[in-house]
């Protein structure tokens, strides 16, 4: 990962002169992270990846015009966020699914995945997440795996903290749920 301040990075991009050693340090520095969270929306690995490269495509045509009114991490995890929830809008209506339908194929692809090791546990809280409504997904992931704070959390999604805080707790009580009913 690279130790290079965001916000030099953000300014070689700008610059011109490195501009794809910049974008290429961006990438090596976020691309992890922005795959397991993607990859916790959509399960699937094959989409994760197509999603990430919509991702950074768009990275690569707004990145110029970034502002840095908002940390770049917290951009580029809206920019995610975004394609991610498109993709799963675009996949209910493509197949004209009710969203439970799409979260039972997801919750199915994930017990055929080659690519998840979990044990049963780490199983069963990833079919308890697929339950929740996609944006309570979203808020669940960023703060159980990522660790995101609330702050970063409202700027990127553009929520109120308080919105959040009841998201993250409705997930916790639907996942306690879920799992206290297996």
């Amino acid at each position: 990962m690279s130790d290079t301040p965001d916000s030099e990075l953000v300014l070689l991009f700008k610059e011109g002169d490195n501009k794809h050693y910049a974008f290429n340090l961006i990438i090596k520095k976020y691309q992890e992270r922005l795959y397991w969270h993607v990859r916790r929306m959509v399960v699937d690995h094959d989409d994760a990846n197509d999603i990430m490269q919509n991702v950074f495509i768009k990275v690569w045509n707004h990145l110029a015009g970034f502002r840095e009114e908002s940390q770049l991490y917290t951009w580029l995890y809206r920019i995610a966020s975004n394609e991610s929830m498109t993709f799963l809008r675009q996949k209910k209506t493509r197949f004209m699914l009710p969203i439970v339908d799409v979260e039972h194929e997801l919750s199915n692809k994930l017990s055929d995945d080659e690519m998840y090791d979990g044990d049963y546990i780490q199983q069963k809280l990833q079919q308890a997440i697929l339950t929740l409504p996609a944006r309570q997904r979203e808020v669940f992931n960023l703060k159980y795996y990522e660790n995101m704070k609330y702050e970063d959390m409202a700027e990127m999604l553009g929520l109120t903290m308080g919105a959040l805080k009841a998201s993250y707790h409705h997930a916790v009580k639907k996942i306690e749920k879920f799992i206290s009913n297996i």
